[in-house]
């Protein structure tokens, strides 16, 4: 999942080599995804009204069932 995240990601933004993806257990028990992106690419992952995040986030949730736990994605400038 994490490399997933990292292909989609560098695609959106300018900054492709600051692109990466940090796994942390949170505390509900479930795995999350830290996105880390440039400062200046914030935005383009998020998206207008935050429509990319959201299609990131569901993508993300869906592996959930395959990993056998809740999986979450967190955005960080």
């Amino acid at each position: 999942m994490g490399d997933l995240l990292v292909e989609l990601a560098r695609r959106l933004v300018d900054e492709p080599d600051a692109v990466r993806v940090e796994q942390v257990e949170g505390d509900d028990g479930a795995l999350v995804f830290r996105l880390h992106v440039a400062e200046s690419d914030v935005g383009k992952v998020i998206g207008r009204q935050g429509r990319i995040a959201r299609a990131l986030r569901t993508v993300v949730r869906a592996g959930g069932p395959n990993a056998g736990r809740r999986l979450q994605l967190e955005i960080v400038g």
